[in-house]
């Protein structure tokens, strides 16, 4: 039984030119891709044309292609002698599930390479000028899902906010805009009401929309704006910057 390769690849936030090198020459050898809902078509294009493409459609809240029927995919192509890359959107190793998939792929004997993507956490806050730390304003960064697996405790959001406000670090949540009351009513019990958060939906994209506001009203910003996933909700004083932009008329109208 021949043996092919696997490969894990980023593909990014969707923008196809913030595919690293790496990235794009697996995209170039596969022979199969497996490809996630949420990575562009520009992307995909960069595949050869004798390559089997078949989309794995994952996202939260829809209909998507169960975790067991992808890895067995991956399994089937790969003994075949195939040239494997699951293509993944943001990073796999980043609420990507990546780490599943190699524990199974191994587990079955094969080996895997794994190449990393930018996050669509990083990608929002740099479309924005937004730095993720500062050494004045934060001394690191939380990355966590708004997303509980089910059968799961959600997040403990009143522990992250008094952990975020006596550590000073910036809270970079995934999957949130769904369970968006609760994480401000949560948020509440330990960070000011004033604390700056944006929330940025399709991050890099051209249809890349985003608001800026207030911890205090973060529920009701998102719904009056429509907001809605995939969406990245930044919370912390390394917002203040783009805030204080969005609040000035003149800097607004120089932005136009």
């Amino acid at each position: 039984m021949n043996t092919g390769k696997v490969t894990l690849v980023g593909a990014g936030p969707g923008d196809p030119e913030l595919l690293t090198l790496k990235a794009l020459k697996a995209i170039q050898a596969a022979t199969v891709l497996l490809v996630d809902d949420l990575v562009s078509p520009e992307v995909v294009a960069h595949a050869s044309p004798r390559a089997r493409i078949v989309h794995v459609g994952k996202r939260g809240g829809c209909k998507s292609t169960p975790q067991a029927f992808i890895e067995k995919l991956m399994l089937m192509a790969a003994r075949e002698g195939e040239t494997v890359v699951r293509l993944k959107g943001g990073d796999p190793f980043i609420f990507g599930r990546g780490g599943e998939e190699v524990e199974h792929l191994r587990a079955a004997g094969l080996e895997v390479t794994v190449i990393n993507g930018i996050t669509s956490g990083l990608a929002a806050a740099t479309s924005l000028g937004v730095p993720l730390t500062h050494r004045d304003h934060a001394q690191g960064v939380i990355f966590i899902t708004g997303h509980a697996q089910k059968g799961t405790d959600t997040p403990d959001w009143r522990a992250l906010a008094a952990t975020a406000h006596s550590a000073r670090l910036t809270l970079v949540i995934y999957m949130g805009v769904s369970s968006v009351s609760r994480i401000e009513d949560d948020l509440l019990t330990g960070l000011p009401p004033e604390t700056p958060v944006a929330v940025v939906q399709h991050a890099s994209l051209p249809e890349q929309r985003h608001v800026v506001t207030t911890l205090g009203r973060l529920a009701e910003t998102v719904t009056r704006e429509g907001m809605a996933s995939p969406a990245v909700i930044v919370v912390g004083d390394v917002v203040r910057g783009v805030a204080a932009a969005a609040a000035d008329p003149v800097a607004r109208s120089r932005a136009a």
